[in-house]
């Protein structure tokens, strides 16, 4: 399975894992599964470090590609097919991801109820 992280389930995999269910822990340790985060997670975590609202551990990226998870950027595309999304969500970072998710084909870990209401595959953490 092709996974494609929200922000939470990137911060709860490196930091907080016991708010992880064992079946989400279990999909994100199968080597079988392909973990995927967009640069707009990388990004919206970014800004939270340095506004002082969330610390991550030193060598954070490192950690994430030992690991085995790929980078997705956002093409032009994505950006574009955000504006054709209905506003059910109004934070721009999640709105990317699903249609990062949309047009890769990805299955969307989150713990954002909400995202599943784009019609995109959505597990739940």
């Amino acid at each position: 399975m092709n996974l494609l992280l929200d922000t939470n389930a990137v911060i709860w995999m490196l930091g907080d894992s016991s708010r992880l269910t064992r079946s989400t822990a279990a999909l994100l340790n199968d080597p079988a599964n392909q973990i995927w985060i967009s640069t707009s997670t990388i990004h919206e975590i970014a800004v939270r470090v340095s506004i002082g609202k969330l610390r991550m551990p030193y060598g954070f990226l490192e950690t994430l590609a030992s690991k085995g998870c790929r980078f997705l950027p956002p093409s032009a595309e994505d950006a574009w097919s955000e504006a054709e999304l209905p506003l059910i969500h109004r934070d721009p970072f999640d709105r990317l991801i699903v249609a990062q998710a949309r047009a890769s084909g990805l299955t969307l870990m989150t713990s954002d109820r909400l995202l599943a209401a784009y019609g995109v595959p959505v597990i739940l953490i």
